[in-house]
């Protein structure tokens, strides 16, 4: 006689098995067989019918699936058995109608997400979570049951273009974040981005990988992935976890000749080795929460990060993005973008951009002067020659839109390309008649 088996609680305890296995294993395929091997292990009697339901229902988020699904869902928000939240960018948080039924069904669902986690805390109630499809989720044990918040992974990452075509940033500013990230070959810009949490700070560093140049040796650190490195061969992504934090791994990157690095998110003891980076010649670019750049330059100022005043301005740019109302409707929008000119009583900014909450309008960015002539000093090209090169650039980026190349590779593909042979290059898309860089 068959021994029947109590699929419910075959499922819980494979899925409970298989916490925190599958967060190394990217192929589907593999995470597949995975599953279906554990579940063989625990249950050596389950049918073929079985072990593929079982592997089915390991990827069947449900209520949340469709949400993960949905490029326009930014962040999904599982209040335990009370409710569910979405955020949409452009129509912000909502409430759906979906919500979990019962505490068995909370528990499956956090299950699931647990075999995909990479780290927890020592009290095993605090949990992160890479999940197959790039998202992100946090997972927090309670007595009403767990919290749940899933940062969406947008399939295609944006290009710094896909920007510029949803009003964010104008060519003109895109085509001076270009400067900044690639330093014409001498020396990028030390750049840090604030923002409030949400408004788009990731996305904005994210899509600057385009600029990169593809000889640069990149080290990239987060407490959690989410940038999208795919431009960049030589590069090295580094993760926090419960025994490594963020500054012994910027400290680290030191003794791994980065010729760039790229901290996800700047808010401790850690900026302190940043800018020992900086001091020592190396490229640091990295995001920070504030909502001006006065604000930057405070929390740096203060604990837990402590940075000495006097050194501030190895910090080249900062760089300030916004959700704001839009005729009823949140947008993200470049804020500020103010240049660290030196210090007196205080770090002394000059402010390049600035955008007016009242009438929705930025105007266009003001000629660099602070970093331009840092520029113009290691490369020997004249203040003048750098100002050209940047319109230049600027209508380089115009073209590429018209052409239809919006994509981060696309994109990367073609800097590239400018950085081998800028005349072939822009002969190659029609703009041949803008000039070119003195020899």
């Amino acid at each position: 006689m068959e021994e029947e088996i109590d699929f419910d609680d075959l499922e819980a305890t494979v899925f409970g098995a298989l916490e925190g296995k599958l967060a190394n294993i990217s192929n589907r395929k593999d995470i597949d067989e995975y599953i279906s091997k554990i579940a063989k292990s625990v249950q050596p009697v389950a049918s073929k019918a079985d072990l593929d339901r079982i592997v089915k229902d390991a990827t069947a988020l449900y209520p949340i699936n469709k949400y993960l699904e949905d490029e326009e869902v930014e962040d999904i928000m599982v209040n335990n058995m009370k409710n569910i939240f979405i955020y949409k960018g452009g129509t912000g948080e909502e409430k759906a109608p979906e919500k979990i039924k019962s505490r068995k069904d909370l528990n499956l669902l956090v299950s699931k997400l647990k075999m995909f986690a990479t780290s927890t805390t020592a009290n095993r109630s605090v949990f992160d979570i890479h999940l197959p499809n790039g998202s992100r989720a946090n997972i927090v044990d309670s007595p009403l049951g767990a919290d749940v918040t899933i940062r969406n992974f947008k399939g295609t990452a944006l290009s710094i273009i896909d920007l510029i075509n949803s009003g964010e940033l104008s060519y003109n500013m895109a085509a001076r974040f270009w400067i900044y990230a690639e330093g014409l070959r001498i020396r990028p810009a030390n750049v840090l981005i604030g923002g409030m949490p949400g408004s788009g700070k990731t996305t904005l560093l994210n899509s600057m990988f385009s600029f990169f140049r593809p000889e640069q040796r990149i080290v990239v650190i987060e407490d959690t992935y989410e940038l999208n490195t795919e431009t960049q061969e030589n590069c090295v992504r580094l993760e926090t976890n419960s025994e490594v934090s963020m500054a012994d791994l910027v400290k680290n990157t030191l003794r791994m000749r980065p010729d760039m690095i790229i901290i996800g998110e700047v808010r401790g003891v850690e900026a302190n080795d940043m800018m020992t980076a900086m001091n020592i010649g190396k490229i640091c670019m990295g995001t920070l929460h504030a909502s001006t750049a006065r604000d930057i330059i405070t929390r740096l100022q203060h604990a837990p990060m402590n940075i000495n005043m006097d050194i501030i301005p190895l910090i080249d740019t900062l760089v300030l993005i916004s959700q704001v109302s839009d005729n009823n409707k949140y947008v993200r929008k470049i804020t500020q973008v103010s240049e660290i000119s030196g210090v007196e009583t205080q770090v002394l900014l000059s402010d390049l951009f600035m955008y007016d909450y009242k009438t929705h309008k930025g105007s266009d960015i003001l000629p660099s002067v602070t970093y331009r002539d840092t520029l113009a000093k290691l490369t020997g090209y004249p203040p003048s020659e750098i100002i050209i090169e940047e319109r230049r650039r600027a209508k380089v980026l115009e073209k590429l839109n018209q052409m239809g190349v919006r994509g981060l590779t696309d994109i990367n593909q073609f800097c590239k390309e400018y950085y081998d042979d800028q005349e072939k290059a822009l002969k190659k898309i029609g703009l041949q008649n803008l000039g070119t860089l003195p020899r």
